[in-house]
């Protein structure tokens, strides 16, 4: 085993009580709003809590390949997500199965400041594939996969757009990373897409923006998307 693979995640701190909504990586703005209607007239008051991130909009990006006897292959990774893994310490009505330390997802990140249309995706689509999985794409070769979703609207303003690239998943360098530790565990895991989506379908690749993107790819590749 990996010296440096995770067995665990040990909550060292918990700074709920004394931190503000308004700070750290999320943020909660807590607001009252009301309908306003076509006639003119306003619906009573309601809470409305809205999550965000400091930039809300955030890229997805599937690398795959065709071979000549026509079987797709896409390129995931590991990682850790300790807000899934957290979980365990909840008291839940249908507890997890399996071990959720190291979840399999399509390499993402969030949309910077100099992201602006399409070129800015595309370009933020090929950072994240060299900095999780290692795989090297041209910005020029980055496509579309449908429009955009948002994952969780009723709690977050989170939007998700879905990009593809063709690339050669054998001829894979180093993983630039971000520097976080979130990134360390990270590993590349090349699968044949119809398993990729079985797993998705039977709970072991339990990631939701991955299981469209892998759909999504599918429909294109049979003409139908």
């Amino acid at each position: 085993m990996d010296p440096k693979a995770p067995v665990d995640i040990e909550i060292v701190e918990d700074r709920t009580a004394g931190s503000r909504p308004d700070e750290g990586f999320l943020r909660v703005r807590r607001l009252v709003v009301r309908n306003v209607y076509a006639d003119g007239s306003r619906s009573g008051t309601y809470n409305c809590d809205v999550l965000s991130r400091r930039r809300p909009d955030a890229v997805a990006v599937l690398p795959y390949e065709q071979g000549a006897d026509g079987t797709v292959r896409v390129a995931l990774r590991t990682g850790t997500r300790p807000v899934v893994y957290l979980r365990k310490h909840k008291d839940l009505l249908h507890p997890d199965e399996g071990d959720l330390l190291l979840l399999l997802e399509m390499p993402a990140g969030l949309l910077e400041e100099e992201d602006a249309g399409e070129a800015g995706i595309a370009n933020r689509a090929a950072l994240e594939c060299a900095e999780e999985t290692g795989i090297r794409v041209d910005t020029a070769s980055i496509e579309p996969l449908d429009g955009p979703l948002f994952p969780s609207p009723g709690v977050s303003d989170e939007k998700v757009f879905f990009r593809a690239v063709r690339s050669a998943l054998d001829a894979v360098g180093e993983r630039t990373t971000d520097g976080s530790v979130m990134e360390e565990a990270g590993e590349l895991v090349v699968l044949e897409l119809d398993e990729a989506i079985a797993r998705c379908r039977a709970g072991t690749l339990p990631d939701m923006k991955t299981e469209i993107a892998l759909v999504r790819l599918r429909d294109r590749l049979r003409g139908e998307g």
